[in-house]
């Protein structure tokens, strides 16, 4: 257990806010699996304070997901503290994060995201006027850098501990690596020894074991994990577990995985109706298929898929051949 602020996380393993992905019903799927916080996708300031319809919806919340951080971005002070404001005073989050690591171009040409990594003095002052405008604890997740000439993460990081964040999530890449090669663990360890506030390590934990190696080798009070559970919210629950057992649990059968495919899928549908759902469930059902052998004409099938009917069918008749692949293996063992 460790604490941002004064909310108490129950374990040392954290859901990444990842954009188009971690909404409410992705991260309750993730929460059941054990997740100690749960991050939601990104906010833009402007459109929250436009009243955008599709920004809006985004800042709901479940009961059963606290406790959560709620994660905006903006490039100008005024209207990324109105934003955290509307956060602190209008929803049941129980922490507002500040996007400082989003590579996306689009992001950049609005002066935020990782644009901001460049400029340790403007860290300071925007984290400083959020963090004098609200109550509830606020934190940043950064990268280490723009790129190799430029990892000001030691620098950034105690500018926002100075401004008053609460934590900083640190992404062991540069805005320049996006999400190739290797996350610089060693810069990680360089920050959490240069602030006292908890540190949340980030990049290539990809695995139990991994979790457990970075919080070894550089000392971080949890492990956020994104990519790795994509369709893969197992990860989750075998990292807690081996973390907090030394036990390494089995990865799941594939008729548990096209279950909790079918949960998702309905929680996705209660959230935003079936129509959106079922379009958004095509790239999580690739990510629960991952694995299975011969899986294209499942996945290209899905992707033709327009009603829940025809998904839950798809996926019935995946493990039904599944099954038999099985029992024909068994039978040839004899």
């Amino acid at each position: 257990m460790f604490k941002i602020g004064n909310i108490e996380i129950s374990n040392r393993v954290v859901l990444a806010p990842m954009a188009g992905v971690s909404n409410a019903a992705f991260r309750l799927t993730v929460k059941e699996f054990g997740a100690g916080l749960v991050c939601a996708e990104m906010i833009s300031d402007k459109a929250l304070l436009a009243g955008n319809d599709r920004t809006m919806k985004m800042l709901y919340v479940d009961e059963n997901e606290h406790p959560l951080s709620l994660q905006i971005f903006g490039g100008e002070k005024d209207t990324l503290v109105e934003a955290a404001k509307y956060v602190d005073q209008n929803t049941n989050a129980d922490i507002i994060d500040i996007n400082m690591g989003c590579p996306v171009s689009k992001i950049i040409r609005c002066e935020a995201g990782a644009k901001w990594l460049l400029n340790p003095d403007k860290i300071y002052e925007m984290v400083k006027a959020v963090t004098d405008n609200v109550s509830k604890p606020v934190t940043v997740k950064m990268r280490i850098g723009w790129d190799d000439e430029h990892i000001y993460a030691v620098e950034n990081a105690k500018m926002a501990e100075r401004a008053g964040a609460a934590a900083i999530s640190m992404h062991g890449r540069t805005r320049v690596q996006m999400y190739e090669g290797e996350a610089n663990w060693d810069v990680i360890r360089q920050v959490k020894e240069a602030v006292d506030i908890p540190v949340i390590g980030n990049g290539d934990v990809t695995s139990p074991e991994l979790a457990r190696a970075m919080l070894e080798e550089t000392g971080v009070d949890a492990v956020m994990i994104g990519r790795a559970a994509l369709g893969n919210p197992w990860m989750i629950y075998r990292t807690v577990h081996y973390l907090e057992t030394g036990e390494l649990i089995d990865e799941p059968d594939f008729e548990s995985k096209m279950e909790v495919m079918k949960l998702h899928m309905d929680r996705l549908i209660d959230l935003k109706g079936e129509k959106i759902a079922v379009m958004e469930m095509r790239k999580h059902a690739s990510w629960y298929l991952k694995g299975l052998k011969g899986n294209g004409d499942a996945r290209k099938a899905i992707n033709q898929a327009v009603t829940r009917e025809e998904v839950i069918k798809i996926a019935d008749e995946c493990i039904r051949e599944v099954k038999e692949r099985q029992e024909e293996s068994a039978v040839q063992k004899i």
